[in-house]
């Protein structure tokens, strides 16, 4: 049960994050590539991709990520005969297709489609439609009542080349959820197409009707009757999202309104009208969202969350994004704004934080009392025990020591994603970092029959030594246990040879900074490269740029034997984010690995001396 429950709630975790970095866009290429990328690292397919069905029937991908090994489908055009009328009308009635292997009669394919796929590499395939709603408003004076048409927008398709492929139902239910998302964001993407077309029509005729006097009441009316039917489109599109969407001026008045707002708060688009924003939301409220406001009025893009209070009392957290909107002369006219409800997602993170919590103190004491009694007993203390519970008692001395260090470096990585740990950073010597990362894991180093190489710089860094040092010896002990009998270990520190706004080749590439700015009384100067070298087994490349998640190792049976809990390389992450530094692998499969992170430099560097520490 506990299982299937863990199990649930990581793919609530997994849908809750592909969601939010998809509504966190609102350019459509970005989130069609979003959707691609991030649906390929959690199925670990070989290939996914979007494929737009076009009025012709035919269709073309827009959107792909693929492995290196497998031919690119980008912008390649595929007639009718691909893809027939008759299963595109199945598509577009919800059909969802799972094949295991295109080759087996089952699945039904065509002879002359099994074909096509073969020229692909392509083993299994897993296929979602895409559909669209469009509202239809009728024309005119006729009776005939508003309705919706359903039609097929394309597929979102996952591809395994390497063999054959079943899938499971959690990959269909996260497939069929993103198709949904994407649809929501076709529905956005044209509604503010629209909005921007509305506001640029109305401008313009408002310009025409000050040309002459004469033809100001007939422009006049012609203005009024078109912003009339433009409205009533609108508010058919906007009316059926579920997020407030409005238009604000420059004097933070609601010029639109859609009906989610009488939704949420019991106040209609007509009363809204006209109205400041203070008015609808309320001092308080306004206090909050005033400084994003002028920002937004100033020509910034501005997206933030807040907690609102609905009609009914309830409390719900937000996302609010504002847009501002220029003229032509480029001067900030308004913003639209847009309101999601992200109180599930806020939901999920405080049940990650009870979680946590729980393990705190449900599992991390007991842990320790019971290391520390098999310690006891290990000192023969309570009597001697033969050779085979001797062992025994190793094993479960071992298990229960990497338990205690896998819940300490879960609360460790959780309360520095939390925000609870404040690094308290100061001038600090590279030299004597390295040198005292070396000394602590000497005695490792000897037991495994790695020598250390040191070679420090006296060079001057801004950064909490302590957490650095620990980010040293996480490397280090990765480096150790990964490294062959005799081998040997570099921990090198050198200034950077690029500029400190440059980062490592994208196909090395793991993290950026994400820290607040630094606070001295002087910028740092340029930046410290530190490298932790080894001549090991090295990792394949398809793999740096995935090591440095949670729980992530190249081997994990082999990991396992080794003790490695799979969150080292994360805490490193978050620690080097912290200091505003970067993180990456270099290693070539065979050859040995490096791993290197900056930190903020404070005075040039000085000559470099070479040392060694006998392993």
């Amino acid at each position: 049960m506990q299982v299937e429950l863990r199990q649930q709630q990581q793919r609530v975790e997994l849908f809750s994050e592909v969601t939010l970095k998809i509504r966190q866009s609102l350019q459509l290429k970005d989130i069609l590539y979003t959707t691609v990328t991030e649906v390929q690292r959690i199925l670990q397919a070989d290939r996914v991709l979007i494929y737009h069905v076009l009025p012709d029937r035919t269709g073309r991908t827009i959107s792909e990520a693929v492995l290196p090994a497998y031919p690119a489908l980008m912008e390649r055009d595929f007639p009718e005969e691909v893809f027939p009328e008759g299963y595109q009308q199945l598509y577009a009635q919800g059909r969802v297709r799972a094949i295991a292997d295109v080759h087996d009669q089952k699945a039904g394919l065509a002879d002359c489609l099994v074909e096509f796929v073969d020229q692909f590499d392509i083993k299994a395939k897993l296929i979602v439609p895409i559909v669209q709603t469009l509202n239809i408003h009728p024309q005119g004076n006729s009776p005939a009542k508003n309705h919706s048409k359903t039609y097929l927008w394309g597929l979102l398709i996952a591809h395994q080349c390497r063999g054959t492929r079943q899938w499971v139902e959690f990959e269909l239910e996260l497939m069929q959820q993103l198709a949904d998302q994407i649809s929501i964001a076709l529905s956005q993407a044209q509604l503010l197409e629209h909005l921007e077309e509305v506001v640029e029509a109305r401008t313009a005729e408002l310009k025409e009707v000050n040309r002459t006097l004469q033809q100001e009441i007939n422009v006049r009316m012609q203005t009024e009757v078109a912003l009339r039917q433009s409205e009533e489109q609108l508010r058919l599109i906007t009316n059926a999202l579920p997020v407030l969407i409005a238009y604000v001026d420059d004097q933070q008045r609601y010029q639109f309104n859609n009906q989610a707002y009488e939704e949420w708060l019991g106040q209609s688009p007509v009363d809204i009208h006209g109205q400041h924003l203070q008015q609808v939301w309320g001092r308080d409220d306004y206090q909050q969202m005033q400084v994003h406001a002028e920002a937004a009025l100033s020509g910034r893009s501005v997206t933030y969350e807040n907690e609102i209070v609905l009609k009914d009392g309830s409390v719900r957290s937000v996302d609010v994004t504002y847009i501002p909107h220029r003229d032509s002369d480029q001067v900030v006219k308004g913003f639209f704004e847009l309101t999601s409800d992200i109180s599930d997602r806020k939901a999920i993170e405080r049940m990650k934080d009870e979680f946590i919590s729980v393990i705190s103190h449900e599992l991390r004491t007991p842990l320790t009392s019971l290391h520390s009694a098999l310690k006891i007993l290990a000192t023969g203390r309570l009597g001697n025990l033969s050779t085979e519970g001797q062992q025994m008692l190793a094993i479960a001395d071992e298990s229960t020591e990497r338990l205690v260090r896998l819940v300490n470096n879960v609360l460790d990585l959780q309360r520095i994603e939390s925000g609870k740990v404040v690094m308290e950073r100061q001038a600090c010597n590279a030299a004597n970092l390295i040198t005292q990362a070396a000394e602590a894991m000497q005695a490792m180093a000897q037991q495994h029959g790695v020598t250390l190489v040191t070679q420090p710089e006296d060079l001057s860094i801004w950064a909490d030594a302590d957490y650095i040092l620990q980010a040293l010896t996480n490397l280090l002990s990765n480096a150790i246990k990964f490294s062959y009998p005799g081998g040997k270990v570099w921990l090198i520190v050198t200034p950077s040879e690029r500029s400190s706004s440059s980062l490592p080749p994208p196909s090395s590439r793991l993290a950026d900074a994400q820290g607040s700015p630094l606070s001295l009384s002087s910028s740092p100067v340029g930046e410290v490269v530190f490298r932790v070298r080894d001549e090991g087994q090295g990792i394949p490349v398809d793999q740096l740029e995935r090591i440095f998640e949670r729980f992530q190792q190249v081997d994990s049976s082999d990991s396992r034997k080794k003790g490695g809990t799979g969150l080292g390389l994360a805490i490193c992450r978050k620690i080097i984010e912290q200091h505003n530094g970067r993180v990456w692998a270099e290693s070539t499969s065979g050859s040995g690995s490096t791993f290197a992170f900056t930190l903020p430099a404070l005075v040039d560097c000085q000559p470099r001396v070479e040392g060694s520490m006998g392993g």
